[in-house]
């Protein structure tokens, strides 16, 4: 049923209630079955109806109630603005002085383009009225004519009154593109971000806009990092440590997770720790990880740091101790190929069962069979086995595609040429 039919319904329910039978012309229906008829249709957003309705009960009783809503009909469903202007300064001219007449007309003005005469309105409002609702109306002609520096001294005036955010949203962006005051605005958000109790983003995604627009990468960060503390959302934490990257300040980076002390910071703590080569601190949280979810993926990681943090890469304990966190995440289930070539080629360069490495490289190349850098351990596992030729077919393959830039990939390309 479209919206219109369930409006006919209602008023007709109405109508009958109110015992008049069916729906009958305006100018014969009761005062009190006119009123709720207008009620309803206001509800429901028929402003033309509406409209209808209490222009019919201003015409029978004089009544201003009935004018201003019927005004205020015509302003919501954007109908019959000409006519309402000059119904309402009838009535100002035979009732002088009154607010209600100003704080219509200022938008009925402007809705019909009439920027001075609303913002002679909006003078004469301001004059008898020190209300921040009536200060935040008129300055809305001040907005419309250009004169911004005026519209944003109505708004200061009214924020200060009521911390109203939405008002304050509104002075930061005129303060931002046409004032010249983005710092002040800054200032003024910063101020009531620390102040109050925010429900929503707003507030922090405008910072984030004219910290953006400021170049300032620390206010970006400390914004973000405020939004993670409010919301606790991994996004937030990201942005906050993207920033920090771009600021090249990865070290700060760390510091920051290192006191948020949660598990979505862990995780991105801990790629850090291996970026900037702190593998003992990276091991420690892996320990940490481990404990908080028996994911076996950790233990291939301890593998990996307990050999990348050893100073002697030749310690045979050492290397027995990462073959042994290896075996026993893949015992756990963990098949991922990144820890098969890397325990692979581990049994293979050191020389520990070269055979047994080349089949779990093998494995590793099931999942990413055009994977260079697993077509590199395999080649040099065939090299340990002195299948030459074979191993010289693979490392070309590899050298065609990523050149010989690595010096692993060099290495192994030299010693497989001279391969016999």
């Amino acid at each position: 049923m479209s919206g219109n039919r369930i409006i006919q319904s209602i008023v007709m329910a109405v109508l009958l209630l109110t015992g008049t039978g069916q729906a009958k012309e305006l100018n014969v229906v009761s005062n009190d079955t006119l009123i709720i008829q207008g009620l309803l249709f206001e509800e429901y957003k028929a402003y033309d109806l509406s409209y209808e309705v209490f222009k019919t009960l201003y015409t029978r009783t004089g009544d201003k109630e009935y004018l201003f809503r019927e005004a205020a009909s015509s302003l919501m469903g954007n109908i019959y603005i000409n006519e309402t202007i000059k119904q309402l300064k009838t009535w100002d001219e035979a009732h002088p002085d009154t607010l209600e007449v100003r704080r219509l007309l200022i938008p009925l003005y402007l809705t019909a383009k009439r920027v001075q005469d609303a913002k002679s309105e909006a003078e004469i409002l301001l004059k008898r009225s020190s209300k921040p609702e009536d200060i935040d109306l008129a300055s809305n002609p001040y907005l419309y004519s250009g004169n911004f520096k005026k519209a944003a001294m109505l708004l200061e005036k009214v924020y200060s009154k009521t911390s109203n955010e939405r008002v304050l949203l509104r002075l930061s962006s005129i303060m931002d593109e046409y004032t010249g005051e983005r710092k002040k605005a800054i200032q003024m958000l910063e101020t009531h971000r620390r102040m109050n109790v925010l429900t929503s983003d707003a507030v922090y995604l405008k910072l984030l806009d004219l910290y953006v627009k400021e170049n300032d990468v620390d206010g970006v960060i400390s914004t973000y990092k405020a939004l993670y503390e409010k919301d606790k959302k991994e996004k937030y934490l990201k942005k906050a440590i993207d920033a920090y990257a771009f600021k090249g300040d990865l070290d700060g980076a760390i510091a920051y997770l290192e006191k948020v002390k949660d598990e979505k910071a862990d995780y991105i703590l801990y790629e850090l720790y291996k970026r900037k080569k702190l593998f003992n601190k990276a091991f420690l949280l892996t320990d940490k990880l481990y404990a908080e979810q028996k994911d076996p993926r950790w233990l291939a990681e301890k593998g990996i740091l307990l050999f990348e943090k050893s100073k002697n890469k030749n310690d045979k304990k050492m290397i027995k101790n990462v073959l042994s966190y290896f075996e026993k995440a893949i015992q756990m289930g963990e098949d991922d190929s990144i820890y098969l070539n890397y325990y692979g080629y581990t049994l293979i360069d050191k020389e520990i069962d070269v055979k047994k490495g080349i089949k779990v490289i093998e494995d590793a190349l099931v999942q990413q069979p055009d994977n260079t850098y697993y077509l590199d351990s395999l080649a040099w596992g065939y090299y340990k086995e002195k299948r030459c030729r074979e191993a010289q077919a693979l490392m070309k393959k590899v050298v065609d595609e990523e050149g010989l830039k690595e010096p692993e990939i060099a290495e192994h390309w030299k010693k497989i040429q001279e391969c016999k």
